[in-house]
Formats: C-alpha cells, sequence, structure tokens
C-alpha cells in the first residue's frame, strides 16, 4: 500500500515525524518507522529524513510500505489466569509453556489465541499480523504477569511507558551458585547469538544497550534467590545476563542451566540435589512476579502480584530443607 499526505501544520505546533505517523492510524510502531526510514520507505519532500525530523507547514511526506493480509488467528478455548480486564486492555497471569503469539506456519496454541477466545473487545492492532494486544512479551517458559492492550491508543500508550522505562516489571529467579553481591546493576549488551540464531548472547557486536538491576533475597549452599528489574526489555535478557555472570538460571535449557558442568561450581558432592531440582523443574526458574504501569484512560497507576507457581515453588522448599545457609538477606 502506498500513503501520502501533505501535511499542514500551524505556526508552534511542529509535530516530530515518528509522533506524527504513529497517530495516523496506519499501524505503524516506532520500531517499523525507524525500520522503514532506514530503507527510504518514509521520504520527506522527497528526501530521506530521520524519526526526529520536525515536519513543517507544507511538506510532504511520503510513506510506502505493504500492508500485509490478515494471517487469521483463531480464537481457541484454552483455559488463561485472567487477573485483570477493563475495555481497554487486559493482565495476564501466564502459565509456564505457553507462547505468547502465534508466528507464521505456528498460529494455534497460543496466549493471543486464548484471549481472542475469552474477550469480547478483540485486541489492538499491530503492524505485525502475528502480534496483535501484544505489549511486551514473556518467554515460553517464563511464567508470570503480562499486559496486553485492546486499542491501538492505549497500545501506544503503553509501549511508550516501556521505552521511558515507566513501567515497572519485577522477577523473580533461581540461579546456580552463591552469587556474591547483594544487589546491583548488570550493564551488558545484548545482541543475536551468530552461531544459533534462535538464542541471544552479551556481544559488542550488532547489540543493543541491555540493563538489569538485581536483589539478593537468599542464598543457598548450591543456589541464590534474586529478585530482578528490567530497565531495559531485550529478548531473553534475564537469563543471559545471569548466564553471561557466570550464575545460570536453574533449569535454563537454552544458556547452561540445565549443564552438569554446573557442578563444577556448585561442588559434585551436590549431584544428588542437583539431579533432585532438575526432575522437580522442567523449565527454567523464573517469574514475573509484579507489574506496574500508568492506566492510558483511567488516569491512575495499576499493580499487579502474582506469586511464584508451584514447581518454584517446590524447589525453594527442597532448598530449605537440604541446602539451606540460613544467610537470609534483609529485604
Amino acid at each position: 500500500m502506498e500513503f501520502k499526505k501533505t501535511i499542514s501544520v500551524r505556526q508552534g505546533n511542529e509535530i516530530r515525524l515518528d509522533k506524527y505517523l504513529m497517530g495516523l492510524g496506519l499501524g505503524l510502531s516506532r520500531s517499523k518507522i525507524q525500520k522503514m526510514m532506514s530503507e527510504n520507505a518514509i521520504l520527506i519532500n522527497g528526501k530521506s529524513t530521520k524519526p526526529h525530523h520536525i515536519i513543517h507547514s507544507g511538506e510532504i511526506v511520503f510513506v510506502n510500505f505493504e500492508k500485509k493480509e490478515p494471517i487469521g488467528i483463531k480464537p481457541e478455548n484454552i483455559p488463561v489466569d485472567i487477573v485483570y480486564e477493563d475495555a481497554h486492555l487486559l493482565v495476564v497471569n501466564k502459565a509456564a509453556g505457553m507462547v505468547v503469539h502465534p508466528a507464521r506456519g505456528n498460529l494455534h496454541g497460543t496466549l493471543v489465541n486464548a484471549l481472542l477466545y475469552h474477550t469480547s473487545k478483540g485486541l489492538s492492532e499491530s503492524d505485525d499480523a502475528t502480534k496483535p494486544g501484544v505489549v511486551h512479551r514473556l518467554d515460553k517458559e517464563t511464567t508470570g504477569l503480562i499486559v496486553f492492550a485492546k486499542t491501538g491508543s492505549v497500545h501506544s500508550a503503553l509501549a511508550k511507558q516501556i521505552q521511558k522505562r515507566e513501567m515497572k516489571r519485577v522477577y523473580l529467579l533461581l540461579v546456580w551458585g552463591v552469587f556474591p553481591n547483594d544487589k546491583g546493576v548488570i550493564e551488558a549488551p545484548i545482541g543475536r547469538n551468530s552461531l544459533d540464531r534462535k538464542k541471544m548472547k552479551v556481544t559488542p557486536f550488532a547489540s543493543r544497550r541491555a540493563v538489569t538491576h538485581f536483589r539478593v533475597i537468599e542464598r543457598f549452599t548450591i543456589a541464590t534467590y534474586i529478585r530482578a528489574q528490567l530497565e531495559t526489555g531485550r529478548t531473553h535478557q534475564i537469563r543471559v545476563h545471569f548466564a553471561h555472570m557466570g550464575y545460570p538460571v536453574i533449569g535454563d535449557p537454552d544458556y547452561g542451566g540445565r549443564k552438569p558442568s554446573n557442578l563444577v561450581k556448585i561442588g559434585k558432592v551436590h549431584k544428588d540435589e542437583f539431579d533432585v531440582i532438575l526432575k522437580k523443574l522442567k523449565r527454567q526458574a523464573l517469574h514475573a512476579t509484579a507489574l506496574s504501569f500508568y492506566h492510558p484512560v483511567k488516569k491512575k497507576m495499576m499493580f499487579f502480584y502474582a506469586p511464584l507457581k508451584e514447581d518454584i515453588k517446590e524447589v525453594l522448599k527442597f532448598l530449605h530443607e537440604r541446602c539451606n545457609l540460613r544467610r537470609e538477606i534483609e529485604r
């Protein structure tokens, strides 16, 4: 689809080009706009431009993009734990093993399929037809809180809160080993793993800034229970950051959380406990426990909390019984 428009802006009411395009109802996100500009698919007066360009009266904005045909995501009667819902958005406590949104060739059994069945208002449109309503994501085996938008304006407002670091996302996790610092910040850029495109890694090449704040809740002889808060939201960020520090998330199949080599760190004497924990936990011990954001329509802060799932609770119980250092950190 080709879009062309002459902009009339009154003196003193100039606006950034990316904000203007996001408000036109074309379904373009900020990241999509940036990508299109890099490909010269968005022009001002026939010339390439930047997202921060301030548009002025009489300028011609030319947008050339292909609008994908709907892929027909079908509502499915899949049980889902909706902890909050109104006409504008909803918050879900996601179960383990559920993918957040469909992908081409895999259009069934996702959280989006379930929500389209359970919500009468539907979900907001996106420039990616496979991600209606998706403001942020959780990995398939990560449990906990995630917010979805029902309207385009709410979607844009929530996405902006993430960009401005105003949406707070707090996680609980268990890592192998006795983590040395009580609290701190992990700041290490994350990019795609060139050897395995499905994985991420800490790298200075083709990467983006990634920041994770953490605080130790409790230490055990072989593991550490940690609270982490995202400042940025890169793919697999918490899992990659703690693996990079040498303390992989327990049970993580992609970043070392199931490897016997962890026994070098925790001690081969703990092999029995190591095996028991991995039998109890079939996934990574990572849970999105708290979520807060400003409701764009109701104009108030919203706070949500989801307790740990039973599998992680069972591992914590086992650690208290068999591996307790009795060195609980002051909360």
